[in-house]
């Protein structure tokens, strides 16, 4: 059952927002398009109560729990990011909004674009596995189960960790170079 909650959570999820936009750019009711997406982390708490539901029950600790962790975490990270980004484009194309900025590869703005995301990827990782980590512990059955998918999850935070802090070093370059072109 908790993986149908999961998927229903998941469809709700992307409904919410469709319906969020549709309402508040093509229907021109901008408060009730907020009120839809102010909806959006409701989503997130039915998934943990449905999590804490089943394990209260005697549910078994297991991958199910995780992902619904995961879910919880990368919503708790990404979730008003993510909101912000589907807005800007939707008043882009359905408002007469201006184009959302992107940060152009090798400026400041690129390097810290990225960095602030490796930050919310932290973020979302902190609060999944603290979530596996209570269910585990609200279960009295221990938590391996439930952090066995921390560990592939641990190597995508070092590697995006990695990349993220990488455009730093080309926004360095790109000073090098334009600071040895002035002198000139």
């Amino acid at each position: 059952m908790l993986l149908a909650v999961i998927a229903g959570c998941e469809i709700g999820f992307w409904v919410l927002l469709a319906a969020g936009m549709v309402t508040r750019y093509l229907l021109r009711l901008p408060r009730l398009g907020m009120v839809l997406l102010a909806m959006v982390p409701l989503v997130d708490v039915v998934m943990l109560i449905a999590s804490v539901i089943d394990i209260r029950s005697g549910g078994e600790p297991s991958g199910k729990h995780a992902l619904a962790a995961i879910f919880i975490g990368v919503s708790v990270g990404f979730g008003h990011r993510s909101l912000k980004w589907a807005d800007g484009w939707a008043a882009y194309k359905f408002a007469g909004a201006p184009r959302p900025v992107k940060p152009k590869k090798g400026t400041r703005e690129k390097a810290l674009h990225e960095r602030q995301g490796w930050y919310r990827h932290v973020l979302a990782y902190v609060v999944g596995v603290g979530v596996m980590i209570a269910l585990g512990l609200l279960s009295g059955k221990g938590f391996d189960a439930l952090l066995g998918t921390a560990w592939p999850w641990t190597i995508v935070l070092v590697i995006d960790g990695i990349v993220s802090f990488s455009y730093t070093g080309d926004v360095d370059e790109k000073e090098q170079s334009e600071s040895r072109t002035l002198r000139v």
